[in-house]
């Protein structure tokens, strides 16, 4: 026979309430396990910075140091080579075009000089020989010439006159076939030397055309020897100042050593190193600007070097209007380079935490202000001042930009 049981409510209740005990001490537990499982660091409130995370505005820009330098430099380099003999001009001397700065001297291209000019003498001496001979050579070609047609009209009028007296037999057949022949002969023989007078002008006229442009070359050549005898003296291409010369009285120098250089101080350009981490971001014509004696000096990006020396590249600067009366070559400025416009984002104060974490994590400091956990964060933009913050932060917060060396490794800074 089956005997109902009945329920104890009270062991029910018990049992939920032991459950939801055991629950929540497991999720206690859990979270004391897995704090106490981050590496952890106590440090002195004193020690570190913290800073708030703000939104406001963000100036897109960044501060670089400018050197000043001339608008433009002409490098020297020696176009002959030889001796220095005399120097004319130091350093930092203001200089005009055409100023002789240096007095070379060179054995070698003397010799070569007086060799060119010998030879233009000789050329000279032969041209006024075949001149000679060709003038001779053609009187001579004249005068057999009109002695040969004065027998050739002889020998016509003989030839005729034969004729009629062999019609009337008054000479015999031998003399006038005599006259004859010599007629013919002395015909031929103008015809001939007709011909020859005239291919012996022609020659005359081509030869004497060859020779006289022969000449011409020569001279040219010596001519342009003398030049280079003349760029034995180094002379300033343009007004300037002579920025530096590398050469001493008795140095040799060689053909194309650079000598020197001469800076153009018309207008003035500011030179500038930037962080290769902004080569992508900088263009021509971005605006900058620098402050001298409370005024402010409008720049622009002319030129972009895209050469990466020990992780800088260079640019030049020029001003867009106006430029300091009194500007020095390798006087230096703090130039602000403006690569955007400004908006609205949420900003951190710059820090030396950059160094170690490369903007990719950061100390967020909870809201009892005695602990800091480690966050992932994805930086933006930066400027002189702040870093903007694209995701891993919001506003109010505050957070460690300090230096990190000491507890880079950490996980959980305990804030004493």
């Amino acid at each position: 026979m089956d005997v109902k049981i009945k329920k104890n409510r009270n062991v029910q209740v018990k049992y939920f309430g032991l459950v939801a005990i055991l629950i929540v001490a497991f999720f206690f537990l859990k979270d004391a396990f897995l704090t106490n499982t981050l590496t952890t660091l106590k440090l002195s409130q004193d020690k570190v910075i913290i800073a708030p995370v703000q939104q406001g505005d963000f100036d897109d820009f960044i501060r670089i140091n400018g050197t000043v330098a001339p608008i433009a430099t002409i490098y020297l380099d020696a176009y002959e080579g030889g001796r220095v003999k005399e120097k004319l001009v130091e350093e930092g001397m203001m200089v005009k075009k055409g100023d002789i700065i240096l007095k070379l001297e060179n054995r070698a291209l003397y010799e070569q000089i007086l060799a060119s000019e010998t030879n233009l003498a000789v050329r000279q001496n032969d041209l006024r020989t075949t001149k000679i001979n060709f003038d001779a050579r053609q009187l001579q070609a004249q005068k057999e010439f009109v002695t040969l047609k004065y027998q050739l009209i002889k020998a016509q009028r003989s030839i005729i006159q034969k004729t009629e007296l062999y019609e009337d037999k008054i000479i015999s057949r031998d003399d006038y076939l005599e006259a004859k022949e010599h007629f013919e002969l002395t015909k031929e023989n103008h015809a001939i030397l007709q011909l020859q007078t005239r291919q012996d002008s022609l020659l005359r006229s081509t030869t004497m055309q060859d020779l006289d442009e022969d000449l011409k070359r020569m001279k040219k050549t010596l001519k342009m020897v003398y030049g280079r005898l003349d760029q034995l003296n180094v002379r300033a291409p343009a007004d300037g100042q002579l920025g530096f010369l590398d050469a001493e009285v008795g140095q040799s120098l060689r053909q194309g050593d650079p000598i020197g250089q001469i800076n153009i101080l018309k207008a003035y350009k500011i030179e500038a190193q930037i962080d290769e981490h902004y080569i992508d971001r900088i263009n021509r014509n971005l605006q900058a600007s620098f402050q001298k004696e409370d005024q402010t000096y409008e720049l622009r990006v002319k030129k972009i070097y895209p050469e990466v020396r020990n992780g800088k590249f260079k640019i030049d600067l020029v001003f867009t209007d106006t430029q300091p009366q009194q500007l020095h070559t390798g006087q230096s400025y703090s130039i602000k380079l403006k690569l955007g416009e400004s908006k609205q984002a949420l900003l951190i104060p710059r820090g030396s935490f950059y160094q170690h974490t490369g903007g990719q994590w950061i100390f967020v400091v909870d809201k009892t202000g005695t602990q800091a956990l480690r966050r992932n964060i994805v930086i933006g933009k930066q400027n002189a001042k702040y870093y903007e913050m694209l995701e891993g932060l919001a506003a109010g917060e505050k957070v460690i930009t300090s230096n990190y060396r000491d507890f880079a490794e950490m996980e959980r800074l305990i804030l004493q």
